[in-house]
């Protein structure tokens, strides 16, 4: 039992410590967390067990799409945020898909196009830390 309080209370600790780029990483590593236990939901045998898993975490998955999309600045980003803003609304209908139809295939895909945006992000994160490159003037509007 204290494990578990002491994982939330080090959970909430990096969330209030993070800056707004790590948070914004925080969170695709969410969707991704969430997509994989979705992928292996429609791995399930009981037709329940199956429908549950696979709904909750692709639920779960479109709300923090729809955090994502949220944090964007237009102003700031420009024709980039309303690129990635239809990349989201793109990824949110692969979810309701995969979730209607408990088909595998749209959820794969976002899991692979997300996951390709998540390991640009830190590594553009990185290069910052690293003082590599400015921060761009939408990342500080991020979260």
């Amino acid at each position: 039992m204290k494990l578990v309080s002491y994982a939330h209370a080090y959970r909430q600790n990096s969330v209030q410590t993070a800056g707004p780029g790590h948070l914004i990483l925080m969170l695709f590593d969410g969707a991704l967390r969430f997509m994989s236990l979705a992928l292996q939901g429609f791995e399930e045998t009981s037709v329940i067990d199956r429908n549950e898993m696979v709904h909750i975490n692709l639920v779960k998955t479109q709300a923090i799409i729809d955090e994502l999309q949220s944090s964007l600045n237009p102003e700031a980003g420009g024709a980039f945020a309303e690129n990635l803003s239809r990349l989201y609304d793109y990824f949110r209908d692969q979810l309701r898909e995969a979730n209607l139809r408990k088909n595998p295939a749209p959820a794969r895909v976002v899991v692979e196009l997300l996951g390709e945006i998540r390991a640009a992000w830190a590594a553009m994160l990185d290069q910052q830390e690293n003082g590599v490159i400015e921060p761009p003037a939408w990342t500080a509007t991020a979260a």
